[in-house]
């Protein structure tokens, strides 16, 4: 159960690692609050969508396997979405669209068709919170970054004072791109000098 926590947070980590979800990644990360909605909203819906379909792995015919998963995944999106009009309106607004997107997201249909449909329902569930919780931390981290950068604040807070002038691009379509590809080119460079001192001990 630990190795398949942790697989979604470090070495299949959705964002960093397999490169899914994009769209809201990109979309939504211009403030860490919308990105932690945002990455909890989808690690809802993945965990429980997770538990749903193993507990139906075998009563679902393989023809209708693809539209089986979308019905239950949309189910639940829809019962978030609906929590967060009722008791989170702000972050319901923040996010529009993208809460409703869920159900295409390729995270969330990936696994249920890599995991959930081949495993029990508590490893799914345990599937569903590593794959989430990495979701959510990459999402943060991206958020984090671009709305520190991009209008001197976190959570909404001002960390600089008046003085600072923000980096606008980072707020902007253009700023997702450029923290993502420096996240993952760091991620690359750390995991490369890991493997060639891990070679350096066995040689």
């Amino acid at each position: 159960m630990k190795k398949v926590f942790l697989n979604g947070l470090l070495k299949e980590n959705p964002t960093f690692v397999l490169f899914l979800g994009m769209c809201p990644t990109l979309a939504v990360t211009t403030s860490a609050f919308n990105a932690v909605g945002m990455g909890l909203s989808t690690m809802m819906v993945l965990i429980f969508s997770n538990i749903f379909i193993s507990l139906l792995r075998k009563f679902i015919p393989d023809k209708v396997r693809i539209a089986a998963y979308v019905v239950v995944i949309a189910a639940f999106v829809t019962i978030v979405e609906m929590l967060l009009k009722a008791y989170a309106q702000s972050i319901s607004e923040s996010l529009g669209i993208y809460i409703p997107l869920i159900v295409v997201n390729c995270i969330i249909l990936g696994r249920a068709e890599a995991f959930a449909s081949k495993n029990g329902p508590l490893a799914s569930a345990v599937d569903g919170l590593g794959m989430g919780l990495g979701f959510t931390c990459a999402l943060t981290i991206i958020g984090s970054i671009r709305e520190i950068l991009g209008a001197g604040t976190f959570f909404g807070f001002s960390i600089f004072g008046e003085a600072f002038n923000p980096i606008t691009i980072m707020i902007l379509p253009p700023g997702a791109f450029i923290t993502l590809g420096l996240i993952v080119m760091t991620i690359n460079i750390i995991s490369a000098r890991k493997k060639k001192k891990e070679e350096s001990k066995i040689a």
